[in-house]
Formats: C-alpha cells, structure tokens, sequence
C-alpha cells in the first residue's frame, strides 16, 4: 500500500507545481491588451474567408511515408551499433531482415500505387 501512497503524492505533487507555475505566470505576465494583440491571426497572416478549408489527402500519404522511414532508422541505427557483439547471434539478424522486409513490402506498395511520384 505504501507504493500507492508515494505515487499519489507525486501525482498531487505534480497537480500542484503546474497550478502554481499557471497561478505565476499569471500574476507576473503583463496585462496589456491592444487590439493587434486581440485579433486573431494564422501563421503570420491575418485570416481570410471561412475557417474550414479542404486539404489534399496525397499530403497525409507523405507524411505516413516518412513516419515509416523515420521509425525504420531509429530502429536500425541502434542495432547497426551493436551488430558485432558476439551475444546477437542469428536471431537478431532474423529479426531485423523481417524488420527490413517489412520495410521493403511497405515500400514496394507504396511505388506500385504510385505514391512515390513527384508529378
């Protein structure tokens, strides 16, 4: 029971420096409003139109793409470190060519669908 009572205190612990940081802030933050400082912008730029606009779904497409390549090399450069520790052995090498295989048939899709097209 006592590994509970530590958690919940560093959780109420926690509750309580984020209120306390939020309540300083606020009473040290200058409260000085303008019109420029209340109007609402996006990206630099004052809004123009409605605010629901339609975006291109190829954009989602690139963006999976390069999760998957940017989770393969922080799976791949770890294990390219420790390659030669005689501890590894042939199931780690299996392991990771069907993690690379896997890769691969992501990859090979991708193209077949035409997803890796700049045009």
């Amino acid at each position: 029971m006592a590994g509970y009572i530590v958690l919940g205190g560093v959780i109420v612990l926690g509750i309580l420096v984020f209120v306390a940081a939020a309540v300083v802030r606020w009473l040290l933050a200058p409260k000085a409003p303008t019109y420029a400082k209340l109007k609402t912008y996006e990206s630099g730029m004052d809004p123009i139109g409605e605010g629901w606009a339609q975006t291109n779904v190829r954009y989602f497409v690139y963006a999976f793409l390069y999760v998957i390549f940017a989770v393969d090399a922080v799976y791949l450069f770890p294990w390219a470190n420790v390659i030669r520790d005689q501890n590894l052995g042939v199931p780690a090498l299996v392991e990771m060519a069907i993690f690379i295989g896997i890769i691969v048939l992501g990859l090979a899709h991708a193209a077949r669908r035409g997803l890796l097209r700049w045009v």
